[in-house]
Order: C-alpha cells, then structure tokens, then sequence
C-alpha cells in the first residue's frame, strides 16, 4: 500500500531520496523500481529494517541497487546539510512527541527546493477511531495527536516549505479500521473485520479497475490519509 505518488515527485537519475521511518519498505521498495536513484531509509525499528533489507536485497525488478537501511533518530537524522533531494515522511509525525524537531532536520538535510512529502492520518476517519476506542490511542507506540488540515500545513510553512499540492489517500482502509476499534484492535478473527482485510488484500494484489475508481472517488471524502506536497523555500 503506497501512500505517495511517486510520479509527482519528478525524481532523476542519480537523486538522492530519504524514507524517513520507513518501516517494512512499502516506498522503498516503489522507488528502487525507478532508474538509478541513490535510496536510504531510516527507521528506529531493527526488526522492520531487517525485512525491509531482505525484500531490497531479493527484489527481481529493482532498477536502484544503491541503497542502504539503518537504525536513526528521525529528531537526529545523521546525515550533512543538504545531502538530499527529496524527503519522504509516511504516517510517522503522528507517533513522535517532537514533530516539529523533525521537520527541523527536514529542512537542515534537503536541498535548496528539495522535496518533501509529509501524509498523516486525516482528521475525520482518525476521529472516529478516537471516538470508539481509548486502545487505538493508547496503545504504546500508537498515535499521540490528531492533525488538523490547517494545524499542519501551517506548520510546515512555517519551517519554509511551500505547499504545492494536497492528496487523499486509502478511503477503502478507514472502514476497516472502524471495524477493528468496534470488535477491538487485536480481535483479527472476528468475521467481519477478518472478510475487509482479505477484501483489502485483493485489492493491493490485483487492482481492479472499478475498486480502483471507486477509492480515488471516496478519497475527498473518507480518505484515511492525507498527504501533502512540498518544496524547500
């Protein structure tokens, strides 16, 4: 499940990408298919970088080979001023006390009019989360705030990045986590929420077309995401 449209980010040969908190690689993977760029990926979970390694490493259509996975503090990036064109942060802000430290070094490590690419959960589906359950909040390493539209692209221009597009995203996955907070989080046996992951499952597999038109129709309404599109000022 990707998040970013790639193909907006109008990446080259030989640019220099950063998934920051990359997790298990879902973008990773998307842009080692991408001629020649240079690919790192940052995440504090040694587990999840261990697997992303292993899908990179096993991939038959990678078209990106320079790249490398590592364990880092998104608040404490270790890397030089400047050393990237783009910047690609996914449903990480959320989790971490100080987001705003992190878009700090987002702006310390691009590029003059670097990319950047911030999506969070949006704030209507992740209300209605908040709403029927205490655990989706308080599950350790969960969610710790709810982003407003506004709240957060003033923030962002804040540290100097300019907003030149805002997107939705995965309108067919906020049922589901509906679901889940009714029946409870861990409950992944129950009937109904275990048919709309097998549902959800076939759809990342085999992109039907009218499931296909069906979510980017849904987005502007329910999209479990939103996700914004940025330059370096």
């Amino acid at each position: 499940m990707v998040t970013v449209d790639l193909h907006e980010l109008n990446l080259k040969p030989n640019d220099v990408v950063l998934d920051a908190g990359c997790g298990l690689g879902r973008h990773l993977r998307h842009l080692a298919r991408m001629p020649e760029l240079k690919i790192f990926g940052i995440d504090k979970n040694a587990w999840a970088l261990r697997e992303t390694s292993k899908s990179m490493e096993t991939m038959p259509d990678a078209l990106s080979k320079d790249y490398l996975v590592s364990i880092a503090d998104i608040n404490r990036l270790p890397f030089a001023d400047t050393s990237f064109d783009c910047v690609i942060c996914s449903e990480v802000l959320e989790h971490i006390p100080k987001h705003e430290e992190a878009l700090k070094e987002f702006v310390r490590i691009l590029k003059p009019q670097g990319t950047l690419v911030v999506s969070v959960p949006r704030y209507f589906s992740e209300r209605i989360c908040w709403f029927i359950s205490k655990d989706y909040y308080n599950e350790e390493g969960g969610h710790i705030r709810i982003y407003k539209k506004k709240h957060l692209h003033k923030m962002l221009t804040k540290q100097g990045f300019k907003c030149w597009k805002i997107n939705y995203k995965h309108a067919l996955h906020s049922p589901y986590w509906w679901l889940k907070c009714l029946v409870g989080l861990k409950n992944e046996e129950h009937l109904l929420v275990k048919h709309y992951r097998k549902f959800l499952e076939w759809d990342i597999m085999k992109k039907p077309r009218l499931v296909r038109m069906l979510e980017e129709f849904l987005n502007p309404v329910m999209g479990k995401s939103i996700v914004y599109y940025l330059k370096k000022g």
